[in-house]
């Protein structure tokens, strides 16, 4: 796949984003990489001049940006998005280096737009962001002192995924077709109703049950003919409960 297409097919998402000067870093960081695709999921503050003076020379970024409501609107569409995160979690799946997660990114780009997710700059990401993406991706940084501002942050990562981009693929292997963001956000919720319905499932005492499924597929690359199958599987099970 030409390199300049799939950095077009990647989105750099800011999920509540507090300081417009941090949007506008991110725009300029993202147009010295190639990159042009900007979501911003309920930023705190935007349009703002604050932002436009920050991005030098990237402000088409910002008048192209997409601004949304949830996160789930934002991943709308995409074959696999990455959550940007420093933090361990319970629950969450094993988080791959910037490097790694760069290069399997663009790989799945050739079936469509894959998302890099960035949270708020005091709290990050919520636990249920990171599950709502199918990859966690930490940047290995002095274990001493971590912190990083998100501009520099979406530096790295539109660097990374640059890099990996531009580098000749004359062996890989075609990538399985990857169910999109929505067909497995339609299977959750599949998912979801069918264990309640048979009992299994109570919402009165979660458990944690569907964050625990969420994490149980997660760990695979769901496909799209599996994500039929999955669904055939749970609509004649529904049948038998009624």
């Amino acid at each position: 796949m030409n390199g300049a297409l799939a950095l077009d097919r990647i989105r750099i998402v800011l999920s509540r984003t507090s300081h417009p000067g941090n949007i506008g870093a991110a725009a300029r960081a993202m147009k010295t990489m190639g990159l042009s695709q900007l979501w911003l999921v309920s930023p705190e503050s935007f349009p703002d001049p604050v932002a436009d003076a920050r991005a030098s020379g990237a402000g088409d970024l910002l008048q192209s940006a997409r601004v949304v409501g949830s996160l789930r609107e934002a991943l709308e569409g995409t074959v696999l998005a990455a959550a940007v995160t420093a933090r361990r979690r319970e629950l969450a799946l094993p988080r791959r280096n910037a490097r790694d997660a760069a290069l399997e990114l663009v790989g799945y780009a050739e079936q469509g737009d894959v998302a890099l997710v960035f949270g708020n700059e005091t709290s990050g990401l919520s636990n249920e962001d990171v599950l709502l993406c199918g990859m966690p991706v930490t940047i290995p940084t002095n274990p001493d002192f971590s912190s990083l501002n998100l501009g520099a942050a979406v530096q790295l990562l539109s660097y990374e995924v640059r890099m990996a981009a531009l580098q000749p693929r004359l062996d890989a292997e075609p990538q399985p077709r990857l169910a999109t963001h929505d067909e497995i956000e339609g299977f959750f919720g599949h998912l979801e109703q069918a264990v309640t319905e048979s009992g299994f499932h109570e919402p009165a005492n979660p458990r944690r049950l569907l964050p625990r499924l969420r994490r149980l597929f997660g760990r695979i690359r769901l496909e799209k003919e599996e994500i039929g199958i999955l669904r055939g599987m749970l609509t004649s099970f529904q049948r038998k409960v009624d």
